[in-house]
């Protein structure tokens, strides 16, 4: 596989091999490419240790880099999935959550590794995106949610 112009690197401690296989069995469009060892010791581990992993999640390409623990994951950076339904906002949401992940506010949570996801259903980004007083119950309505209720975002869009 080439490598894409564009990647996005994202440092784990030890852990990005585990993350891309659960990425790749959660979403959609996610693979896992080439898995390369190190080809000598590194301040956080010896050869032979898994350096780097090539996956794809929801046809973003990415490169995973087991660094070590000196930097971590924060909500600065995060992949936003579209969800089309509740179904499968409840899917990715409870994929995450269930899996050593935690709930935020407002249709964000964390994975096990730390890294910020935004679970966020279609309805919600076009009542957004409408303006004026939609937007604003849309917006009122998501304010008090952690995971997002497509129904009581489509509740607050018609008044």
């Amino acid at each position: 596989m080439a490598m894409a112009k564009n990647t996005i690197c994202l440092w784990y401690d030890k852990d990005a091999e585990a993350a891309a296989r659960f990425y790749a069995k959660t979403f959609p469009n996610s693979s896992v490419g080439a898995v390369h060892r190190a080809p000598g010791d590194y301040p956080s581990g010896k050869a032979g240790d898994v350096l780097t992993v090539e996956f794809t999640v929801a046809g973003i390409p990415c490169l995973g880099l087991n660094g070590g623990p000196a930097f971590t994951h924060n909500e600065a950076f995060s992949f936003q999935i579209a969800t089309d339904d509740q179904q499968e906002t409840d899917r990715y949401w409870n994929a995450i959550v269930g899996n050593g992940g935690q709930e935020s506010a407002c249709g964000w949570c964390k994975d096990k590794w730390g890294l910020s996801w935004q679970i966020t259903p279609r309805v919600l980004m076009e009542a957004l995106a409408v303006g004026g007083e939609e937007a604003k119950r849309a917006f009122e309505a998501m304010m008090d949610m952690k995971k997002i209720d497509v129904a009581a975002i489509e509740a607050a869009r018609r008044g």
